[in-house]
């Protein structure tokens, strides 16, 4: 269960229902950064939505009653096998995108930044994640552009409108 918004009650809610109704729910994003490069994933093909497009590093949704920190932190964990990065919060952003499937995420998305450490490692959950990339964020902006159809929506939404709260200074435009 996932909390989302059914009329101005936010109450645990299925979350394919969530995205059937295109309910407004809670969300998390991160982007681990090297550098000027971004983690980039593939997502699974068995996953329900957007199966094979590139997306940030990491994306999910809490439990009811998960603080997003904590959430972020499991899912780099579970996604990614990914510990031992300091998470700073970059802020909140809302976005509606149809992901295809009669499938709409309406969520209100805290966001989270942190740098590669020198001893990270990956081992990406095949039922998550089917590739990583790095790919820094001018190469990642024309790839975006190019073809968007390998891409989620949200990650195009981001860089496109958000771009500036999620990187700050970290990075060159």
């Amino acid at each position: 269960m996932i909390p989302a918004w059914v009329g101005d009650i936010l109450t645990p809610v299925e979350k394919l229902e969530a995205h059937q109704r295109g309910l407004k729910h809670k969300a998390i994003s991160v982007f681990v950064m090297r550098g000027d490069a971004v983690l980039i994933q593939q997502r699974a093909l068995c996953k329900y939505h957007t199966p094979g497009l590139w997306a940030n590093t990491c994306c999910t949704h809490p439990a009811w009653d998960e603080p997003a920190l904590d959430c972020a932190t499991r899912r780099l964990n579970e996604e990614l096998g990914l510990t031992g990065v300091t998470l700073q919060h970059r802020g909140q952003v809302e976005y509606r995108a149809d992901v295809g499937g009669g499938l709409i995420e309406h969520e209100v998305v805290e966001v989270y930044l942190a740098e590669a450490t020198s001893q990270m490692t990956l081992e990406p959950n095949p039922e998550e994640v089917m590739a990583t990339r790095w790919i820094s964020y001018r190469d990642l902006k024309a790839e975006l552009a190019a073809t968007p159809e390998q891409f989620t929506p949200w990650l195009n939404i981001y860089l496109e409108r958000h771009a500036d709260m999620i990187f700050g200074e970290t990075l060159e435009r």
